[in-house]
């Protein structure tokens, strides 16, 4: 296993973060994973066995299940992992008990250090932008969670690019701690962030954290065309396959990562999860897994590299559309790179 720092910070965190979405058994989350004390043990032994030290969780993911599940995996090796959770889903039917406003974040982090069993938390991220609350108001209570010993780093998820740089200016105005990573969906199937937050990241030297990187387990080849996935399977639950896909270009994108699989001996999701760690900012790519099979298989990912060739290839296959004002900008930017060329 190989170790990166979590963007600027001096944090090192390895390649491969293992995320806990399917652990535990309430609601929605169930039907992902649904596994157990013992089957989540089983797992994270694995992930520790390979040097992961790099653990994601969300106070969301069955309603505080997943939570006291890592916490209890984990209780022996607390001090040796970089525990990661997250914060702004609704946890109840009380009015308000959601959001990013003081009350909630406040709240919220007490209750994800009882579930976890831990006194801090190495990294806390907001889950998603909260339109009713302020800023200042969310930013404020982060800051001063960090300073209360609590939280050792922040994180943000699923920002707009205008939201993200209008965070780190207030934080960085009030003095106040800054968001060092993003964890955003990122794939071979949806590059969307390498249009305006991949850039900003590099520029502010935050780490990029992809999730769902196999686009909720397309990019496995487990999905044919013309037919349906595994009955357990993500995309075949027709309420939880909520990643839009551009099928007809996905499945071009599939038939590359499953050349270049062939060709080097290794699994069509190894190839897909490479290809991210070939890609700057990303810090950490996010991997989750129900059996240790699947989770053995993403493992081995870092025991290799893709060539400059085959990433080239599939940038190529892969390409996002070009939006404006990039295009724009790539022709007014030609007097630049050619002085000669407008004379």
């Amino acid at each position: 296993m190989h170790y990166r720092p979590l963007g600027k910070s001096g944090l090192l965190v390895s390649e491969l973060c293992f995320g806990t979405m399917s652990f535990g058994q309430q609601g929605y989350w169930e039907k992902i994973g649904g596994l157990d004390q013992s089957a989540a043990q089983r797992l994270v032994d694995i992930a520790l066995d390979a040097g992961i030290n790099f653990f994601d969780s969300a106070d969301v993911y069955s309603y505080g299940q997943s939570e006291e599940i890592l916490g209890k995996t984990l209780k022996s090796k607390r001090d040796k992992v970089v525990l990661a959770t997250k914060v702004r889903g609704r946890m109840s039917q009380e009015i308000n008990d959601v959001g990013l406003s003081r009350r909630h974040i406040i709240q919220s982090c007490e209750n994800s250090l009882r579930r976890l069993g831990t006194d801090y938390l190495d990294l806390y991220i907001v889950h998603s932008f909260d339109f009713m609350t302020p800023l200042e108001e969310t930013l404020s209570a982060l800051n001063d969670l960090v300073h209360s010993g609590k939280v050792r780093y922040l994180g943000c998820s699923n920002y707009f690019a205008w939201q993200l740089m209008k965070a780190l200016s207030i934080s960085e105005r009030h003095h106040w701690e800054k968001f060092i990573s993003l964890q955003a969906y990122y794939s071979l199937v949806s590059r969307d962030v390498e249009i305006e937050l991949a850039p900003l990241c590099r520029d502010q030297g935050l780490g990029i954290t992809p999730w769902s990187p196999l686009g909720a387990g397309f990019l496995t080849g487990k999905y044919p065309r013309g037919g349906k996935g595994p009955q357990d399977a993500r995309r075949s639950k027709e309420d939880h396959n909520f990643i839009q896909l551009d099928e007809d270009k996905a499945y071009a994108i599939l038939d590359e990562v499953q050349r270049i699989a062939k060709a080097r001996g290794v699994s069509a999701a190894q190839v897909s999860l490479n290809y991210l760690l070939r890609k700057s900012p990303v810090s950490s790519v996010i991997i989750g897994a129900t059996k240790p099979e699947q989770l053995q298989d993403n493992l081995k990912t870092v025991e290799w590299q893709l060539s400059a060739e085959e990433v080239a290839a599939l940038d190529e296959i892969s390409t996002p559309p070009r939006l404006y004002p990039h295009w724009m900008l790539e022709f007014t930017r030609l007097d630049r790179d050619n002085p000669a060329m407008i004379m």
